[in-house]
C-alpha cells in the first residue's frame, strides 16, 4: 500500500490551470499512455490506454473510472474501480504570484510501491505543465 503527495509549479494563472484540468477530454494531453477520455454518466470517464506489458503485444485497453470537479476547492478527485483502491486528487492554488499556479497531487493505491509511482506521479504533473503550458502560449 502506498500514499504519494508531490507538487509542480506552473507558469499559467490557477483559473487557466483549473479550467484546463477540469476539461476529462483533456486527459489524453497529459496522461501517459491515455489516448482517449469521454466522460459519462454523471463523474463517470470510460479511458483507453496504449500498453505496451512486458512479454505481450501491446495492446489498447478500455477502463472506467471517475473524476469529480470541485469547483469551491479547485480540486479534482478521481479513482478507478477495482482490487487496487486506486484514487487521488488534484490541488490547484496560487503559486508565487497571480500568473502561477501550484499543482499537488495526493495519490492511494494498494497496487506497487516505491520509485515506479513517484516516476508515473512525476511524469503526468511534468504533461500536465508541459500541455497547459503550451496550451496557453498558443492563445
Amino acid at each position: 500500500m502506498g500514499d504519494y503527495d508531490t507538487s509542480i509549479t506552473v507558469a499559467v494563472p490557477p483559473a487557466t490551470l483549473f479550467g484546463y484540468l477540469a476539461d476529462v477530454e483533456n486527459l489524453p494531453a497529459y496522461m501517459p499512455r491515455l489516448t482517449s477520455a469521454k466522460p459519462h454518466d454523471g463523474d463517470r470517464v470510460t479511458v483507453t490506454a496504449h500498453i505496451e506489458p512486458p512479454g505481450e503485444p501491446e495492446q489498447n485497453v478500455k477502463s472506467e473510472a471517475w473524476i469529480r470537479v470541485l469547483e469551491e476547492g479547485k480540486s479534482l478527485e478521481w479513482g478507478a474501480p477495482g482490487p487496487h483502491d486506486y484514487h487521488g486528487r488534484l490541488h490547484v492554488t496560487t503559486g508565487d504570484d497571480a500568473s502561477s499556479s501550484l499543482l499537488s497531487v495526493e495519490l492511494h493505491t494498494d497496487s506497487v510501491e516505491g520509485a515506479q509511482v513517484d516516476d508515473g506521479i512525476a511524469e503526468a504533473l511534468q504533461g500536465i505543465k508541459s500541455a497547459v503550458e503550451a496550451a496557453e502560449a498558443g492563445r
